[in-house]
């Protein structure tokens, strides 16, 4: 019930209020934390519809259908499913009362209006939020290289054949370690969990 009434004990209009860590446990997102993974809240907008929960793992978005309505929908986009591109912040000029924070998760766009008093906090989202993009591409790019080198080394294989040789064993040999060279750096330069950024740019 109380979560039900926290847009509105919190003042929250249809522009975003960033929500302070004491308040987290009174939205409806911290319902839907796994907190049994580890997961953690290091930011959240909060509106009369909707809530924009980020935590190390994921972007929670409580979907509200309008400011009236109590029904909500919730979608979670894993960050290494929905990598995130695009980062913009938008400031305010003289007549707005709000700002806006913009970028890509997948193909998915989202857009946010936030109170232009917050400005300087959501400063601290937008640049652990382009750090990730460019971390992701990064990241993207070392996984390419390490296919091309993978297919590289197949060719080379494949090329140095002779006849009445056979490769069989070599081939075997070389797929094996392909699959464990390739799910390692899989491992390594898909990134599931950024609480490391949120811990620098929002915590710090």
């Amino acid at each position: 019930m109380l979560k039900k009434f926290a847009s509105d004990a919190l003042g929250l209009s249809d522009v975003g209020k960033i929500i302070e860590p004491h308040d987290y446990e009174k939205t409806q997102s911290d319902d839907f934390v796994r907190h049994e993974d580890n997961e953690k809240i290091y930011f959240l907008i909060m509106t009369k519809s909707d809530e924009y929960c980020f935590t190390n793992l994921a972007l929670i978005h409580i979907d509200g259908q309008n400011a009236v309505s109590s029904k909500r929908v919730m979608k979670r986009y894993p960050y290494s499913q929905y990598p995130i591109s695009n980062v913009l912040l938008e400031t305010a000029g003289k007549i707005d009362l709000d700002v806006e924070i913009k970028f890509h998760l997948g193909v998915l766009t989202f857009s946010i209006d936030v109170d232009k008093k917050e400005i300087e906090k959501l400063k601290d989202l937008y640049k652990a939020l382009l750090f990730m993009a460019e971390k992701v591409h990064e990241n993207n790019t070392y996984l390419k290289m390490s296919n091309d080198s993978l297919n590289k080394a197949v060719e080379v294989l494949y090329n140095s054949r002779l006849e009445g040789y056979d490769l069989s064993k070599e081939y075997t040999e070389l797929t094996e370690y392909s699959f464990d060279w390739l799910k390692s750096n899989f491992e390594k330069y898909h990134e599931k969990d950024f609480g490391y950024v949120f811990e620098k740019y929002i915590l710090n």
